[in-house]
């Protein structure tokens, strides 16, 4: 164009079609486990830390305290190669009984009370030792009580390794890793998804984009700090690039939940991180979508 700029010329048949991800396919299964931190800024090393169990059978609630971190990751491949970890006790034969205390917890599937996991007195444990750490503060196993649900469930297990505050590293207790794990011998790891949500201003403890504190910083070079939460946008339900219709599509591998139906197909980077997408994948079908919106008119 008499500038001297070199440019690339594309017709819009070729731009269409380059744009395009490819589609994962899905399976739906269901999960019989949950777990969640209710107070979080309670929970420490010497205090204890309270879980509250949301299963949908009966099921045995386990809590390893100063977990071997080594033996753990070799028992989750035990489960793939050698044998199935469905009971607490497979896990704990697998982990050569590398932890420091254990508890146990009876859940009803209509039981949603808090348990309450706490070292002994006598233990006299303040902290787990300077990064990088050989034991897992708090691990907690969630199995199934009935042999006869093990058979029904393609996931039979769960594994939540939890970082407890301690006299070394005082971040805030939180859930580090998931672990599903199913009968066919396979184990997943469940990653948070990031949705646009409407959340309050950020508080002044809050540090801003760029600072971090030391305790993160050793954490995230041992692998133990979670991702702290995305900056988030105004509308919690719209799809970030239009503005109007719902969001449903998942973007592998960054996880950014925020397009459309309608818009997936003309991203070939996400529009939030703008890092290449490699697979993506709805949350609801469009059936799903009529149906639900159906129900509600």
């Amino acid at each position: 164009f008499g500038l001297g700029v070199p440019v690339i010329l594309r017709n819009s048949e070729e731009t269409e079609s380059s744009t395009r991800v490819l589609k994962k396919r899905m399976r739906q299964v269901k999960n019989p486990f949950g777990l969640e931190i209710p107070n979080a800024a309670a929970a420490s090393v010497t205090r204890g830390v309270a879980v509250t169990p949301d299963c949908l059978e009966d099921c045995v609630l386990t809590c390893y305290w100063g977990c071997n971190v080594q033996k753990l990751h070799e028992a989750l491949q035990k489960h793939v190669y050698c044998f199935r970890i469905k009971t607490p006790q497979a896990l704990e034969d697998a982990l050569y009984n590398e932890y420091l205390y254990k508890q146990q917890h009876f859940i009803n599937k209509n039981d949603k009370a808090e348990k309450y996991c706490q070292l002994p007195e006598d233990a006299q444990v303040v902290d787990f030792g300077p990064v990088p750490r050989a034991r897992y503060p708090l691990v907690a196993l969630l199995t199934l009580a009935d042999e006869e649900d093990r058979e029904i469930y393609d996931i039979i297990a769960m594994v939540a390794v939890i970082h407890v505050p301690d006299e070394s590293y005082r971040l805030s207790c939180r859930i580090l890793y998931q672990y599903l794990l199913l009968a066919q011998g396979q184990y997943h790891d469940l990653k948070q998804l990031f949705m646009s949500a409407n959340s309050p201003a950020p508080s002044s403890s809050v540090p801003f984009p760029g600072e971090s504190s030391p305790d993160r910083g050793l954490l995230e070079k041992a692998g133990l700090a979670a991702d702290e939460p995305e900056l988030q946008e105004e509308n919690s339900k719209d799809c970030v690039v239009c503005q109007n219709g719902p969001v449903n599509w998942v973007l592998l591998p960054c996880r950014h939940t925020c397009l459309c139906d309608g818009c997936i197909k003309y991203f070939q980077q996400c529009p939030m991180c703008r890092q290449f997408v490699q697979e993506s994948f709805p949350l609801c079908s469009k059936r799903e979508q009529d149906e639900d919106e159906s129900t509600h008119v």
